[in-house]
């Protein structure tokens, strides 16, 4: 039991630490009068959607932190500025940022180099299409289930000049109690998971009889099975079977998209439903996650059929 509260504890501690900073630094930024000004910045990108204005300043946090964004919608919701449906539609175009961050700080440095120009570049635009379709999708759902609002981003009351000592001091004052609850929420939901996962809960997702049904090659078997438990580790295991010959570009394309179906599950119970239900509440955590994962399972599905007519 000790054991696996230090697991939790290890794990949870770095996300906390940045839901942390996200609560005191947006508050910070609100406290200065800032965040109106930056949301201009992201305008054009919301100007043919019905997404609240409040959305486009959180996007502008996500950049940097999806937690600190997500933080702020909350408490947007906590003063009505938006809804719940709105919320859902928000978190989920906050997520879309960090694909392409990863293009420089996973895809070019570790995919790209393991797995060659070809099948790294594919799998890179996989991700850059699964964004771009993200945002899409939810730009033409703003449209037909939202009807526009136009609350703005909360705001430091004060018009008053406020130092940034002062700004900071309020916002330490003023997020700490939705810090711990948020904090409390989220060890409770981690330990969950990780007591699922050590009692075996996860070995529903099993690749094998997936890749019996598209046939692939039997030597893909460890790297589809290890890509589920760990994509850096199944990438590494199929770089060199690439490079040797053993599979086939068009193969190994196949069997990233078989195991990024079954991974993306695991990864969104393991990793984003702990984060999202301590912060937005157990009903609309599961909502955003739930939607959020279908999604990008969607995007690879098709992806991944349309491989497979190339080599029907």
């Amino acid at each position: 039991m000790i054991g696996l509260f230090l697991n939790v504890l290890d794990f949870a501690l770095p996300v906390l630490i940045m839901i942390f900073a996200g609560l005191v630094g947006t508050s910070v930024l609100m406290e200065l009068g800032l965040m109106q000004k930056f949301s201009k910045l992201v305008s054009p990108v919301f100007a043919y959607t019905n997404l609240p204005e409040t959305c486009a300043s959180s996007f502008v946090v996500a950049l940097g932190s999806a937690d600190a964004a997500n933080s702020m919608l909350l408490q947007a919701k906590k003063e009505s500025c938006i809804n719940d449906r709105e919320v859902l539609l928000c978190s989920m175009m906050n997520a879309t940022p960090a694909y392409f961050r990863e293009l420089f700080t996973y895809q070019i440095p570790i995919v790209l180099p393991a797995l060659g120009p070809v099948v790294g570049g594919f799998y890179s635009l996989v991700f850059v299409v699964t964004a771009v379709f993200k945002i899409l999708l939810i730009a033409v759902a703003s449209k037909i289930f939202l009807e526009g609002n136009s609350c703005k981003a909360p705001e430091t009351r004060s018009k008053e000049k406020v130092p940034l000592k002062k700004a900071f001091e309020r916002a330490f004052k003023k997020e700490l109690r939705l810090f711990l609850k948020i904090a409390g929420v989220y060890l409770v939901a981690t330990t969950v998971i990780f007591i699922l996962q050590e009692q075996g809960a996860f070995e529903i997702f099993s690749v094998l009889p997936l890749a019996e049904i598209f046939s692939i090659p039997p030597e893909t078997i460890v790297p589809l099975t290890s890509y589920v438990a760990s994509p850096i580790l199944g990438i590494s295991l199929m770089g060199p079977m690439i490079h040797s010959g053993e599979i086939t570009e068009i193969q190994a394309m196949i069997v990233l998209m078989l195991g990024s179906m079954f991974m993306l599950p695991i990864f969104a119970v393991r990793s984003q439903l702990p984060r999202k239900v301590a912060i937005f509440g157990t009903r609309l955590g599961v909502q955003i996650v739930a939607y959020s994962t279908a999604i990008s399972i969607l995007v690879r599905l098709v992806i991944l059929l349309i491989l497979l007519s190339m080599v029907s």
